[in-house]
């Protein structure tokens, strides 16, 4: 299984959206992180079923994005959250979930998210990035003090290619999210191979 972990963002889609998941998952990512935070909670929940569909025959974990009660209505068991949501969630609703991760900018942050129960964080942005224009990345020595800070997988955003990615494995990322890439890209599966390739 690949170390990558795909962030959706449906306005980005070179093709129709859940026919580009399906050649994703065909990639055999680690995870898909269903993001799309434009929609409302019923909206996100309707595609968050469909998606569903595409992922239960699959080796990748599907992870739904922000809105945990509804998750837990559908016993869906890995769920992604704001840093402000966790902080939010009763012990008693994080026992529904088998896997949380939540987002992560700074040292903080991280330590943080290990006290609350967080099992993986993603950390960024590290590399200058077009869903961050404007805002300078937060580089490898931010990564690297990451990761040292926590004994839970971190996963790297922001900028990643099949070009940068040893140099995040290298600052101790268990991985990386992508989500531009893969979400334009012609041939996802052969996109993932790519990283592998580093």
């Amino acid at each position: 299984m690949s170390d990558i972990i795909c962030i959706t963002a449906r306005n980005l889609c070179c093709r129709d959206f859940l026919q580009q998941l399906r050649l994703i998952s065909n990639g055999a990512p680690r995870a898909v992180i269903l993001r799309e935070k434009e929609l409302t909670e019923a909206e996100y929940m309707e595609l968050a079923k469909k998606t569903a569909d595409i992922f239960k025959e699959s080796n990748t974990r599907l992870i739904l994005h922000n809105f945990y009660k509804p998750a837990i209505d559908m016993e869906w068991k890995y769920i992604h959250l704001p840093l402000h949501v966790l902080r939010e969630m009763s012990r008693e609703d994080k026992k529904c979930f088998e896997c949380i991760g939540t987002s992560c900018h700074s040292v903080a942050d991280a330590l943080e998210a290990v006290r609350l129960g967080a099992d993986y964080i993603t950390a960024g942005h590290v590399f200058a990035t077009d869903c961050k224009k404007g805002l300078e990345p937060r580089g490898l020595d931010f990564l690297r003090a990451v990761c040292k800070s926590v004994d839970i997988p971190v996963y790297a955003i922001g900028g990643i290619t099949p070009y940068n990615i040893g140099e995040v494995i290298a600052a101790g990322a268990a991985g990386a999210c992508v989500m531009s890439g893969l979400m334009k890209c012609d041939d996802p599966a052969e996109y993932i191979r790519e990283f592998e390739k580093k």
